[in-house]
């Protein structure tokens, strides 16, 4: 798999991992201290060919993401979620940790930012269907993440990442259905267990 975008990671383990998983070229962020000078390399390389910014799923990773996003727009995100970015052995999280196939994957369902969807989530929306507030939201926001590939976000970030990727209200209320689906099943097998 060739990609025509460059990737941007956090440092050279992230760019070694990518290079096993595809036929791509990277800018190394080199942590989260991102300098002008790399912005700005970010800035020509998504004007000539585009950028997918490829994160760590976590706080440092974050913060990197919105650096880019705040100076260079249009820029496309890969996420992949964090228990698939845990090492085998030892400490840490990050994209050097996940395999080829779920590097594949999520460079394959990397989104480009869009302006505004057609019909909006509110924030409202998300309170009453229980992925702020509620008793097991920060699970429903894991679930959500995943189902619609866009990462795991808190209460605050939710709504603002849905709309950052443009995803419409039937395409949300799709996925909740969905996840509410696959929670039917498994309390059927469960009950069919006994």
């Amino acid at each position: 798999m060739k990609l025509k975008e460059i990737i941007v990671v956090e440092g050279k383990d992230d760019t070694t991992a990518i290079k096993r998983a595809v036929d791509a070229d990277t800018i190394e962020t080199n942590g989260s201290a991102i300098n002008q000078t790399t912005i700005e390399k970010i800035r020509l390389a998504a004007q000539n060919r585009g950028v997918i910014i490829f994160t760590d799923p976590d706080y440092p990773g974050e913060k990197i993401r919105k650096t880019i996003i705040n100076q260079v727009p249009g820029c496309k995100h890969a996420f992949i979620p964090k228990h698939l970015a845990l090492p085998q052995k030892g400490k840490g999280i990050g994209v050097e940790h996940a395999t080829p196939e779920t590097i594949r994957e999520a460079l394959k369902d990397a989104h480009l930012m869009e302006t505004e969807p057609e019909e909006q989530i509110t924030r409202n929306t998300l309170f009453e269907l229980g992925f702020i507030s509620g008793v097991d939201s920060k699970e429903k926001r894991e679930k959500i993440g995943l189902k619609l590939k866009i990462g795991y976000a808190n209460g605050k970030q939710l709504h603002q990442r849905l709309m950052m990727f443009g995803i419409s209200l039937d395409q949300f209320m799709n996925a909740v259905h969905e996840l509410e689906e696959e929670v039917s099943k498994s309390i059927n097998t469960c009950v069919s267990i006994r």
